[in-house]
């Protein structure tokens, strides 16, 4: 891996070489190596990122084509702003009618 440091600017090479080896997945890959994985942890977890990379791409697929909305959530209505039911209208308190 090559960064070039233009005008001494050592600080921004240092953040340029950060982000390609947070890219290519060595900080991740040095955070797994600090301890033994045996093969089956090893078999079990290269299972599961397959499948989150499954689930990713089907969930990126289905929000290009338009069968799921982007994620965010919806606007809250205006009744339920105000921590009432949807449909609910407010009322006032009646007054205390004293005898």
């Amino acid at each position: 891996m090559q960064v070039l440091v233009r005008d001494n600017n050592v600080d921004q090479a240092l953040r340029v070489l950060k982000k390609k080896m947070q890219r290519e997945g060595i900080f991740r890959e040095m955070k797994q190596r600090r301890s033994y994985e045996k093969p089956s942890e090893r078999k079990t977890r290269e299972k599961a990122e397959a499948i989150r990379r499954a689930r990713k791409l089907a969930r990126k697929k289905a929000q290009r084509e338009g069968l799921t909305d982007n994620g965010r959530k919806k606007k809250a209505l205006a009744g339920s702003a105000q921590g009432q039911r949807p449909g609910m209208f407010h009322r006032p308190a009646s007054p205390l009618i004293e005898p």
